[in-house]
């Protein structure tokens, strides 16, 4: 599961996230919740949206921003039993504006990526979101991290192809799918109709993992 906390805060609701977030560890044990907030601060500041996420929320995971650094993403480390999504190579069209300049002899996006499997990931806990909607550069990263952990937005509402996305990043990917299935319907078959999205998208994974 994968909150997106920008729009519980904007209803005041961080009360009813906390409640979903319980909900979901005592009702569906074992399945993780990465905490959609993209954070991105330095020192003490980032030790509080931490402590927000873990502490507070009980959030398994948390996405991070880390372009102000490692310094920016350190204090997330204390918890050495939850993990920590990087922004990467991001899904949305405006990602291309910073992540695909050249810095030095690779883009930006892959320089994250070598940061992130090598000197910053000191415990293991690290892994990057990479998107759907550039399987390219999705198979660039799978080179440059190996086996880490890729969280895979994009599919669905954006455009992005599921069978391009397993033929580029493999088995260790968490591929994330939103708007597609919380907007199947705004009608009374609501839950019917985002329960039948979500099967039909886990599915049409299963059968693309078949594939490869």
């Amino acid at each position: 599961f994968k909150p997106q906390i920008a729009y519980f805060a904007a209803a005041r609701a961080e009360d009813q996230l906390e409640a979903l977030i319980d909900h979901i560890h005592r009702h569906h044990a074992g399945i993780p919740v990465i905490l959609d907030a993209k954070r991105g601060d330095i020192g003490a500041t980032a030790e509080q949206y931490a402590r927000e996420a873990f502490e507070r929320y009980g959030a398994d995971a948390v996405t991070v921003n880390p372009y102000m650094g490692f310094d920016s993403i350190e204090p997330y480390l204390g918890w050495g039993d939850r993990g920590v999504f990087l922004l990467c190579r991001t899904s949305n069209p405006g990602g291309s504006d910073l992540q695909a300049l050249q810095v030095g002899n690779e883009r930006l996006f892959e320089h994250v990526a070598r940061l992130a499997a090598g000197s910053w990931n000191r415990n293991g806990q690290l892994g990057l979101v990479v998107g759907a909607t550039f399987p390219d550069e999705l198979a660039r990263v799978r080179t440059l991290v190996g086996d880490m952990p890729l969280l895979v937005p994009g599919i669905g509402a954006q455009g992005g192809d599921i069978d391009a996305s397993v033929r580029a990043g493999g088995r260790a990917m968490v591929v994330n799918s939103s708007r597609a299935i919380l907007y199947a319907s705004g009608g009374d078959d609501f839950a019917a109709a985002a329960g039948a999205a979500a099967r039909q998208t886990r599915d049409a994974l299963r059968a693309a993992l078949a594939r490869l």
